[in-house]
C-alpha cells in the first residue's frame, strides 16, 4: 500500500521514518471522490501530507528546521496501516502507521522548492493566506537515492546517511 507521510528535513537524516499518522488512497478518500481515478486519489493524499508537514513545522521545538514541506511517499505491508475514522478533524485517506519504514520501502521524496519557504514559514505561524499559497505550490520529486543531498540542502544533514 503507497502511504504518503508528511515529514520534515529532520526525517531525512533518521535511520527509519517513525510510525505517524499518515494519508493514502483508501476507500473512504475514493468514496469522497468517485470521480477520480486512483492516481488522482494518491494526489489527493500526498496534498494532504504535504498539510500535515506544515502542522508538524509548528510544534514548539521545530523552529530550526528548514521552511519546506516534506512528504515522503512509501511502499508499506497493509499490516502497517490501520485506517483512521474519518471524522471532524480527521479528513477520507488518513491512515495510521504501526510500524517504522525502513528508507529501502520509500518510493519518493516530495519537498517544496525554495521559492515556497516564505509561505511555509508564514504559514508554520498560523497565517491562513500563507497556507492556502503554500498549498498550491508545487513540490518537487525526489528519488530516495537524493536523500542525502537534499538533507544537506535543508540543513539536516549533519552526519553521513546510509
Amino acid at each position: 500500500m503507497r502511504v504518503y507521510l508528511p515529514a520534515t528535513a529532520a526525517d531525512l537524516s533518521a535511520d527509519s521514518i517513525s510510525p505517524r499518522t499518515a494519508h493514502a488512497a483508501t476507500p473512504a478518500l475514493a468514496a469522497v471522490f468517485p470521480e477520480e481515478d486512483q492516481e488522482g486519489l494518491e494526489v489527493s493524499a500526498s496534498l494532504c501530507a504535504a498539510d500535515s508537514s506544515v502542522m508538524l513545522l509548528a510544534v514548539p521545538g521545530a523552529e530550526a528546521l528548514a521552511d519546506r514541506r516534506v512528504v515522503i511517499a512509501a511502499d508499506v505491508e497493509e499490516e502497517q496501516v490501520r485506517e483512521v475514522p474519518a471524522g471532524d478533524d480527521v479528513l477520507p485517506g488518513t491512515v495510521e502507521l504501526t510500524a517504522p519504514v525502513e528508507w529501502d520501502a520509500v518510493a519518493a521524496l516530495l519537498v517544496d522548492e525554495a521559492d515556497a519557504e516564505p509561505d511555509v514559514r508564514a504559514a508554520r505561524t498560523g497565517d491562513e493566506a500563507a497556507f492556502e499559497r503554500a498549498a498550491d505550490a508545487d513540490l518537487l520529486w525526489y528519488d530516495v537515492s537524493e536523500r542525502n543531498a537534499l538533507a544537506e540542502e535543508l540543513g539536516a544533514g549533519r552526519r553521513r546517511l546510509r
